[in-house]
């Protein structure tokens, strides 16, 4: 079977302390229980989280819907984007199967990154590991005013912003990357190819299409 693999990578620094942090947690906790419900994304969509505050940990490897647990994700420190860009290159490289002559591998690896700072580490060698991987549908969420969208679009085009990082407009963007999923999930399943932005949802109003 070719999965779909998705990897989540969430900011859990110390400015998503308090609401943001809570509204992340319960907006991976939606996001599964919708994908569970969805027959062709529990047929082939796998999911991993990949947090990064002054550390950078894969709190879940790549599981199968009906086995995945929403993590307990706690708050604090710096934002270590560049080395989470480094780890998720680093995790699809292991987890993901590549075609053989023999038989298909798994489908591009959809990533959806939320932030809401500016990296506090060296981002460029992570940039650079990140930009040479084949991925299939990459979305950024830059999540209230502090988030750096100019580091951002230069990971993909499709770069989202949330005027604040509260409750209501994290959810919102959690359904939205489920929404996202299950799509990707039907086409692969009907059409046997890979997605392309092309194949995203649109978004809801709460959130922004980030211009160039």
């Amino acid at each position: 079977m070719r999965r779909l693999p998705v990897y989540l990578l969430l900011d859990v620094s110390g400015s998503m302390t308090g609401e943001p942090i809570e509204a992340v947690k319960n907006g991976v906790q939606m996001m599964h229980s919708a994908l569970r419900k969805d027959p062709y994304a529990l047929e082939s969509a796998y999911i991993s989280v990949i947090t990064f505050a002054s550390n950078v940990q894969q709190i879940v490897p790549l599981t199968e819907i009906v086995q995945f647990q929403p993590p307990t994700i706690s708050a604090g420190g710096g934002t270590s984007l560049g080395a989470a860009l480094q780890k998720v290159v680093d995790c699809a490289n292991q987890e993901v199967a590549k075609s053989t002559k023999d038989q298909k591998g798994d489908w591009k690896p959809l990533v959806f990154i939320m932030t809401d700072g500016s990296p506090t580490d060296n981002v460029e060698p992570g940039i650079a590991a990140f930009q040479s991987y084949k991925w299939g549908i990459v979305v950024a969420c830059a999540a209230g005013q502090g988030a750096d969208k100019t580091i951002l679009q230069r990971l993909t085009e499709n770069v989202v912003t949330l005027d604040t990082a509260d409750s209501a407009t994290i959810a919102a963007f959690f359904k939205w990357v489920s929404s996202s999923i299950s799509a990707s999930s039907k086409k692969v399943d009907e059409a046997g190819s890979d997605s392309g932005s092309s194949e995203l949802p649109p978004p809801p109003p709460e959130i922004n299409l980030a211009k160039p």
